[in-house]
C-alpha cells in the first residue's frame, strides 16, 4: 500500500508542475526512492503488473511493462500498448514494432535489444486512443524510475504524446522533432512514432536524419 500511495502522490506533484508550480519533492522516503519504488526492474515490473491506479487496468489483457537491456545506452518511449501488446505484454511488436526495429537496426546499426523500450502508459487504452492525462500521469512515476533504473543516455520521445509528458511542452512534434534536449540526466530527442510513418512513409527521411544523429551522439567518444 506504501508504494500505492507515494506513486499517487508523485502523480498530483507533476500534475501541479505540468501548470507551472515548482516543488521541492518532500514525500517520505521509505525505502530509498522518493516514490517508494525499488531500484529493480524485475521488482518494478511486479508492482506494475499489479497496479489499479486508474480505469485502463479494467480493460487490459496484459500490462506492457518495457524490454531490452537494463544498462542500454538508448531508450524509446512511446505512447502506450496497440492490441498486439495487450495480448504478448512486449512493446512495439506490431506493424509499428517492426518497423521500429528496422529503424534502430538499420539507420542507428546496433540490435534492438541492446535498446531499452517503454510507453507512457503500461496498460493499452480502449480502441488505442491517446491516454488522458490522469492515465498517464498516473502511470509516469513507473516510466520516470525506469529511466532512473537504465540511465541512458538517450532518450527518444516517439510522438507528441511522449514528448509532452517526458517535457510538459505542448508543442507539435513537427515543431520539435529532431531537436537534441539536454535534460540534465540524458538527451531527449522527439521524433515521430512509427505508427505515424507508417501513415504518412515521406516523413522516413526525416526520421532517418534523426536516427543519424542520434547516431552521432552514441558514437562520440567511442
Amino acid at each position: 500500500m506504501n508504494r500505492l500511495y507515494n506513486a499517487l502522490q508523485l502523480k498530483r506533484l507533476y500534475q501541479l508542475k505540468q501548470l507551472g508550480y515548482r516543488y521541492v519533492p518532500i514525500i517520505e522516503k521509505r525505502s530509498g526512492s522518493s516514490a517508494d519504488l525499488p531500484d529493480d526492474l524485475e521488482m518494478l515490473k511486479r508492482i506494475v503488473s499489479e497496479c489499479r491506479l486508474c480505469a485502463l487496468s479494467k480493460t487490459r489483457t496484459k500490462t506492457v511493462f518495457g524490454e531490452g537491456d537494463p544498462n542500454a545506452a538508448l531508450m524509446f518511449v512511446g505512447e502506450g500498448p496497440g492490441a498486439q501488446e495487450d495480448t504478448t505484454g512486449r512493446p512495439f511488436v506490431g506493424r509499428a514494432g517492426e518497423l521500429l526495429t528496422k529503424m534502430i537496426e538499420n539507420a542507428i546499426e546496433i540490435p534492438r535489444s541492446s535498446t531499452y523500450i517503454a510507453n507512457i502508459v503500461k496498460c493499452r487504452p480502449p480502441n488505442n486512443r491517446v491516454p488522458t492525462p490522469e492515465e498517464a500521469y498516473t502511470c509516469l512515476p513507473f516510466l520516470m524510475k525506469q529511466i532512473e533504473i537504465v540511465a541512458p543516455r538517450v532518450v527518444v520521445a516517439l510522438g507528441a504524446t511522449a514528448y509532452h509528458y517526458l517535457t510538459g511542452d505542448k508543442s507539435g512534434i513537427t515543431k520539435v522533432r529532431g531537436e537534441v534536449i539536454d535534460t540534465g540526466n540524458y538527451l531527449l530527442i522527439p521524433t515521430y512514432h512509427p505508427s505515424y510513418l507508417l501513415r504518412n512513409p515521406s516523413a522516413k527521411k526525416e526520421v532517418y536524419q534523426d536516427l543519424l544523429k542520434i547516431k552521432r551522439i552514441l558514437c562520440e567518444n567511442c
